[in-house]
């Protein structure tokens, strides 16, 4: 037996099971590549801002480097629940309704192992953001595709979702604006929707990273 058989038998199965995203070997293909402009991965071209770079080595020269609360410095929270007040006109209580996590793709990782059992259904409309349907894998739970299609501009239809809902259905997982169509929600297609959650007991999850990135109409916070 080789050494990659044998550490294959090592490997949880769901791992196994989860095929690389094509994205990023498409990145990796063009990174390789001369005079290619990629479009691949979502990141801007620019270097992080002066002052946010400044304020990293002034924390590294005082010595903040030392654990910090499970939630996050409350500092940071009473900051993010202001932010959100301001541009949403919502509140939460930074002491227990705010959690800070590395980016958006560990939250969702935490919730999903969280909320999500093994035999649960959790409903993704696709195209969907490449870490979706891997997270929900992971947590045990099936991943049930709704199409969206571009002849109605990706959006996700609140009676196909219905209708893609069984007795084992936990979760609906939304992008919005959504990862790769670029397709933003209106308040009143989110109201529709949200009944739908709410007439079966779901729990939604809101991916709202590319908020400001709103470029129709306004962004609508769930």
């Amino acid at each position: 037996m080789t050494n990659t058989e044998n550490w294959e038998k090592r490997i949880n199965p769901l791992v196994l099971g989860i095929r690389p995203s094509g994205i990023r070997r498409f990145f990796d293909l063009v990174a390789e590549m001369q005079g290619v402009i990629s479009l691949g991965v979502g990141e801007p071209d620019f270097v992080t801002p002066w002052h946010i770079r400044e304020a990293c080595m002034y924390s590294l020269e005082k010595g903040y480097t030392m654990y910090t609360s499970n939630h996050g410095l409350l500092s940071l929270r009473q900051a993010i629940a202001r932010d959100i007040s301001v541009t949403y006109g919502v509140s939460y209580n930074p002491r227990d309704e705010i959690l800070v996590t590395v980016g958006v793709s560990e939250g969702f990782d935490l919730a999903c192992r969280t909320i999500l059992c093994p035999g649960d259904e959790v409903l993704i409309p696709e195209p969907s953001y490449v870490s979706y349907a891997p997270v929900g894998v992971m947590a045990g739970a099936k991943p049930v595709f709704i199409k969206t299609s571009a002849e109605n501009g990706f959006q996700v239809s609140p009676m196909v979702v219905e209708k893609a809902v069984t007795p084992k259905t936990k979760a609906l997982i939304l992008c919005n604006p959504n990862n790769p169509t670029g397709a933003t929600l209106d308040r009143q297609h989110l109201l529709e929707i949200a009944e739908v959650v709410k007439a079966h007991d779901l729990i939604l999850i809101s991916d709202e990273i590319y908020g400001r990135l709103t470029y129709v109409g306004e962004h609508t916070c769930v």
